[in-house]
């Protein structure tokens, strides 16, 4: 993934002694607000808007951690904002193929929300972090949601992000097709009338 203005540094470290890989690093549990990403479909944005309240899948958002300021070399703030938004898509797009066809549109979305309750996992990767539970709607600042003219470009994604994470290269171009699309903010006094729309 290349974004204007942002370069990954070098990896630091490497194999262990043991051949098992680099060593994990600790979790980093944060005591104040932060901002998060969560991977999130129209179904979830159905739940968030019914329920004022949504839960992460397996409790999975990506933020600005340390960890991901430490990867690129070169970066402000919002640029790798960017970053963490661009992952919590690509992770929407597993979701998409975990739900199946549930009659509404195929379409990616991202909540953006300030929770104090976040622990980063850089074992896991740069930019995920843990929730310790739900996202209250009230906490909700935006939402991120594909386009309709997305939908042609993100329904094959879906269909081949097992593929491209495996590492086959055909696959892994047509989710980066999808990832080329930007996506839309909404403000979250909006969700409700997106919901109705669709």
């Amino acid at each position: 993934m290349s974004i204007a203005g942002v370069r990954r540094a070098p990896r630091s470290g490497g194999p262990t002694a043991e051949g098992q890989g680099t060593t994990p690093e600790p979790t980093i549990k944060y005591s104040r607000l932060v901002r998060v990403y969560v991977p999130a479909t129209l179904a979830m944005l159905q739940q968030l808007v019914g329920d004022q309240s949504l839960r992460a899948r397996n409790g999975t958002a990506f933020a600005v951690t340390p960890t991901l300021r430490e990867a690129y070399s070169e970066g402000d703030d919002d640029e790798l904002a960017e970053v963490a938004l661009r992952e919590a898509a690509l992770a929407s797009l597993r979701l998409l193929a975990a739900e199946g066809l549930s009659g509404l549109p195929p379409r990616r979305a991202v909540v953006v929300a300030e929770i104090e309750d976040a622990t980063a996992r850089p074992d896991l990767d740069d930019a995920v972090v843990r929730l310790g539970g739900e996202v209250a709607f009230n906490d909700v600042i935006a939402a991120y949601v594909d386009n309709f003219d997305a939908e042609p470009a993100v329904l094959p994604a879906v269909e081949a992000i097992d593929a491209a994470d495996l590492g086959d290269e055909d696959a892994d171009f047509v989710v980066g097709d999808a990832q080329d699309h930007d996506l839309a903010w909404y403000a979250p006094q909006e969700l409700p009338f997106l919901i109705e729309l669709l």
